[in-house]
């Protein structure tokens, strides 16, 4: 439909998407999931246009996807994939969205459709009998089966276009790819005392030291407000490979340090992209008010993850007087 940011659309009925499915109810291999129902009929607003994506079940590479967007609020619960709390944002597809007119069209329930949803929100069990789920994000490689070259300048001119991102926030996005390209190569050829702040990647973010990390306990709960510790703090608490009981911390989540933001949530489920396993944590994270991965280090990918954080990594900051 040739969609832009700002566009407002309405997510058709029931009925109407359902003819768009096949019998594992999706559309070039992108679930339509159980949790995606409840905005149908709904008008909302395009928040990206969703023409690329970050591959996280094959870490470092960028996939193309078609005639998808990001709509604005419009995230998984969860609720029909064992309470996962990882917040993706929801793909899409065009077909499944129609151009605002003037009268809202009335949208048609159809009983058929739950039904087939909840089937294929679910993978056969693993090797030891443990639950497995399939949704957006473990079904990337299939929904967006080709890898998008960093060479190939029309993700740029889409970006620009469709208002994903100014002109300068492309070029910024492009410069950033291209150093951490160079810094990734360097690294294994040239010796250390040649290198860019020690083959960093833009953002800076150095590792720790090896053993045991260490931990700490808020019992933070949703409302409260918290201040992200500096970045020299945090990675006092990682090791050798930028985790925190195997968390990682990343550029993208150091550009918010300093910031302060309110809980939304402790999250202690999310699923296994790689596997559609639901996993427990054994330390909740926590989940911050309008704090998303933005994509600077990423080619300005518009998926904008929920980073998770470590209690350790966070401080109380006492409510201001009204």
């Amino acid at each position: 439909m040739d969609l832009r940011v700002g566009d407002v659309v309405e997510v058709l009925g029931e009925a109407e998407i359902l003819a768009t499915l096949d019998e594992r109810g999706e559309l070039d291999g992108l679930p339509f999931m159980p949790e995606m129902l409840r905005f149908c009929g709904q008008r909302m607003t395009v928040h990206k246009v969703a023409h690329k994506a970050c591959d996280t079940i094959s870490h470092g590479r960028m996939r193309r996807m078609d005639h998808a967007v990001h709509l604005t609020g419009a995230r998984c619960d969860g609720s029909a994939h064992g309470g996962c709390q990882t917040a993706c944002s929801l793909y899409w597809k065009d077909a499944w969205l129609r151009k605002v007119t003037d009268e809202p069209a009335a949208p048609e329930k159809d009983r058929r459709l739950l039904p087939l949803l909840q089937v294929n929100a679910r993978k056969p069990p693993g090797p030891e009998g443990e639950e497995r789920f399939a949704c957006q994000a473990t079904e990337l490689h299939r929904a967006a089966p080709a890898c998008l070259p960093l060479k190939d300048v029309r993700q740029y001119v889409t970006d620009v276009k469709t208002g994903n991102a100014s002109m300068l926030e492309t070029l910024r996005g492009l410069f950033f790819a291209v150093f951490n390209r160079y810094q990734s190569i360097t690294r294994r050829v040239l010796p250390r005392w040649l290198l860019i702040r020690g083959g960093l990647g833009w953002g800076w973010v150095p590792k720790g030291k090896p053993g045991a990390t260490p931990t700490g306990t808020l019992d933070l709960q949703p409302g409260e407000l918290v201040r992200i510790k500096s970045r020299q703090e945090i990675v006092g608490t990682l090791n050798h490979e930028r985790l925190n009981r195997g968390l990682g911390f990343e550029e993208e989540m150091a550009r918010h340090c300093g910031r302060t933001a309110r809980v939304v949530a402790r999250v202690e489920r999310c699923l296994d992209e790689r596997t559609g396993e639901l996993l427990q944590m054994k330390n909740p994270c926590i989940a911050l008010e309008s704090v998303y991965c933005e994509g600077m280090y990423s080619v300005n990918c518009p998926r904008e993850f929920v980073p998770f954080w470590r209690e350790i990594w966070l401080e109380r900051v006492e409510e201001p007087v009204s």
